[in-house]
């Protein structure tokens, strides 16, 4: 089977993983909220599941996808816009992991593994929250890829556009 052939498949099965938490009605919110930079909660999550779903699938260890894609895709579905004011966010990246799993308790039946997985997403933040299962580890690494990416790269995306643009302006004054 060609590389191609093989990433291919493994993305259809990780749809195929996704598709039932990824239509429930109270999802779409997650769409409305920006998580880091630009980048809405749900596309943010939808990142974490699939980075942690080829984490895992290069790792030699028996995972449990439905588990690792539902939790990752879960862990941030606290259904609010913490950049808005009066919203809960002076302490955000100390809460959010609690109001996320009551949400997801809330509108799904998870497992343990899911649990664990949403709850201790911010780790070592939420000191007392831990990983216990390898699935809650994955996801709180790719967590961490996926979170500075969207900040920075959009810092550096923002950044570069201002410098583009000043590097026009300063050739424009000396011409």
């Amino acid at each position: 089977m060609r590389y191609t052939d093989k990433k291919s498949a493994s993305l259809r099965s990780f749809h195929e993983h996704l598709k039932p938490v990824k239509t429930s009605a109270q999802v779409s919110t997650m769409k409305n909220c920006t998580q880091h930079g630009s980048t809405s909660v749900y596309r943010h999550s939808v990142r974490v599941a699939y980075l942690s779903y080829r984490i895992a699938s290069a790792l030699p260890v028996k995972i449990d996808y439905v588990s690792l894609v539902n939790g990752a895709f879960l862990h941030d579905y606290f259904l609010y816009d913490w950049h808005e004011p009066g919203k809960q966010t002076k302490f955000h990246g100390f809460s959010h992991p609690k109001t996320a799993l009551e949400n997801a308790k809330a509108d799904f039946d998870l497992n343990q593994k899911e649990e664990n997985i949403i709850r201790s997403h911010m780790w070592p933040l939420t000191l007392f929250h831990m990983p216990i299962c390898k699935e809650a580890f994955i996801v709180c690494f790719a967590d961490k890829v996926c979170s500075t990416g969207e900040t920075f790269g959009g810092f550096r995306r923002k950044h570069k556009r201002k410098i583009k643009d000043q590097s026009k302006n300063t050739h424009q004054i000396s011409a």
